[in-house]
């Protein structure tokens, strides 16, 4: 007996079904315990990462506590316990808390004094290339401040260069310092453009500013304190690329 066109189209969707269940079978019988071990192991691998997430957290804020217990010593002038303390954190995996411990250590040293240690912790911070490039740059300022007087002019000119440049957030703490090297060798053209490019520039600060429109007064260098519809104006730099006379 013939099927009708609508029973032959239910039987082959029974056949097709079955197929589908007969696959499926195989695919488990073949990968099923593959499958349910992959499972676990990815919940596993999930678990074990929200744990170390947890513990980095929980010694993140241990640091935190650290540091701050160090700052608490340092105002009640117990240099001691701080400086214990300061020299655990610098050995932090996290960079915040290690450049804040180098940091705080070399100011430290700057109160007793004590300028060429302050300036080896400043230069371990610049040199590592491991630390954001805003605090190698700072580092680098501090580690040329203390340094000043025991550096050629045109050592100090060359390191602060590339940071007293318009629109460069460093640029009126290295402007400052590269125009008083260029000072140092008497070359009061260059040092005035310095100081009126730290005038022009409304990033810097507005007491840097006031001391640069002065200074740039002093050494006949027209400057004016940037407006805000000056933002990013500078004063172009006519031959500072030589630093010798």
């Amino acid at each position: 007996m013939a099927l009708t066109p609508q029973n032959n189209e239910a039987f082959l969707r029974e056949v097709d079904d079955e197929l589908r269940r007969d696959q499926a079978l195989h695919v488990w019988r073949r990968y099923g315990v593959a499958l349910i071990v992959a499972v676990v192991v990815a919940l596993a691998a999930f678990g074990a990462y929200l744990f170390w997430q947890h513990r980095q957290e929980q010694a993140a804020g241990r640091e935190g506590e650290q540091l701050q217990t160090a700052y608490d010593a340092l105002a009640a002038n117990d240099t001691r316990s701080a400086g214990d303390t300061l020299a655990t954190l610098t050995q932090s995996k996290r960079d915040g808390y290690r450049v804040l411990a180098t940091f705080t250590q070399a100011d430290v040293l700057l109160q007793k004094n004590d300028l060429k240690g302050a300036a080896a912790k400043f230069a371990s911070i610049a040199q590592d290339s491991s630390v954001a490039q805003p605090f190698r740059d700072l580092a680098l300022i501090r580690q040329t401040s203390a340094e000043f007087d025991t550096l050629k002019p045109d050592v100090v000119a060359e390191r602060m260069r590339p940071l007293a440049v318009a629109g460069n957030p460093w640029l009126g703490s290295a402007g400052e310092l590269m125009a008083a090297a260029y000072l140092q060798q008497g070359r009061r053209d260059l040092a005035g453009q310095v100081f009126a490019r730290i005038a022009a520039d409304t990033q810097v600060p507005s007491s840097l500013r006031q001391r640069a429109v002065q200074m740039a007064g002093v050494l006949d260098e027209k400057a004016t304190p940037a407006s805000p519809t000056a933002a990013g104006a500078a004063v172009p730099a006519k031959n500072e690329g030589n630093t010798t006379r």
